[in-house]
């Protein structure tokens, strides 16, 4: 299995807030060895990653082709740049990216003095993976018992199938995970929580037609008094337009802190990547309500472009934790930026 997630050692005189130790700490810093989890999750074996980038190249297949074909041939000069741009632009890259990734372009040529296709080819791929490479995160589990994690979208992003998938994945990494459905303005939403609790035999929070705080409040309380690893929140879908439930989802946010201290410790997003640019107006308007920790991209085959990665990572660089390319729990994978770019540009 993937390393999904990075475990947090705990040193043996470990302070109250968590702290990151630095690589140069002395040997008497050094945490603590644990047994049941290791530092960093096995990584998957070579069949699985060729699997993984398959269906990740398939799903991004329609831009890698646009952007692919101008290179074929093509001359160094103002029409391919003008060729290019309008691909990214079509990509949903956006026009801050777009602008930044030519200008960049256009100074290696110069500076390096490219003289053919693939070498552009190539100093574009290495400029992608500069740009999107801040957007790597791995999520670290064990920094607090529990760890609790508010999880947002609006409806139709998958929000609910990937709290699901990440709940299995956890499972799967030895660690307790406990569910709320903090989404009580959809029945729906609860109740498919309920099936992957059943499936997963996760127990699951949730009232017929109660307040989402309330909710929320009472699973971080039953996540603390259980000892549980990892407290999953879903809340309500809503539209960022909605400046009422936008305040509801704040009002969450502060009842989970009363709940307990420093808590929630990821506020995630979950985005559709279909979207398009709307995806960036999402990330926006949730961080500025939220103060976002991280994003999973989901839905990131058929149609998906994948260009709005690079506008995320120029105007509001949230990381980018994991990406989906379908409905099984493989589908769903951490966010590496020299694979995405490589299945984009190929």
């Amino acid at each position: 299995m993937f390393s999904f997630f990075k475990k947090k050692p705990v040193a043996p005189e470990a302070p109250a807030a968590p702290v990151v130790a630095p690589a140069s700490a002395p040997p008497s810093a050094a945490p603590a060895a644990v047994p049941d989890l290791p530092d960093l999750l096995p990584i998957e074996e070579p069949a699985q990653k060729q699997s993984w980038m398959s269906r990740l190249k398939a799903g991004l297949s329609k831009t890698s082709n646009n952007l692919s074909i101008l290179f074929v041939g093509a001359k160094i000069d103002d029409d391919l740049y003008d060729e290019l741009e309008a691909a990214l632009l079509m990509a949903d890259a956006g026009v801050d990216a777009t602008e930044y990734l030519l200008a960049e372009l256009k100074r290696k040529v110069k500076e390096d003095k490219l003289l053919d296709a693939a070498a552009v080819k190539a100093a574009l791929k290495q400029l992608l993976i500069e740009l999107l490479t801040p957007l790597e995160h791995p999520f670290e589990l064990g920094r607090h018992t529990p760890t609790v994690m508010m999880i947002s979208g609006v409806n139709g992003a998958g929000k609910t199938t990937t709290i699901g998938k990440l709940a299995k994945h956890m499972q799967t990494h030895g660690q307790s995970v406990l569910l709320a459905a903090g989404d009580t303005f959809r029945a729906a939403a609860r109740e498919q929580l309920m099936v992957w609790g059943q499936r997963n035999n996760i127990t699951v929070i949730s009232q017929a037609s109660g307040d989402p705080a309330a909710v929320s409040f009472d699973a971080v309380q039953s996540g603390k008094a259980k000892g549980v690893d990892v407290v999953m929140i879903d809340t309500a879908g809503r539209l960022p337009t909605q400046l009422h439930l936008m305040e509801e989802l704040k009002k969450v946010q502060r009842v989970i802190g009363k709940g307990m201290e420093g808590a929630p410790h990821e506020t995630l997003l979950v985005i559709d990547g279909n979207t398009g640019q709307n995806a960036l107006a999402q990330v926006k308007a949730f961080d500025d309500a939220l103060k976002l920790t991280g994003l999973v991209i989901t839905k990131l085959d058929g149609t998906a472009k994948g260009g709005v990665l690079a506008a995320i990572a120029r105007v509001r660089p949230v990381p980018v934790y994991f990406i989906g390319v379908g409905e099984k729990i493989e589908d769903l994978q951490p966010f590496v930026a020299a694979e995405f770019v490589e299945a984009l540009l190929g």
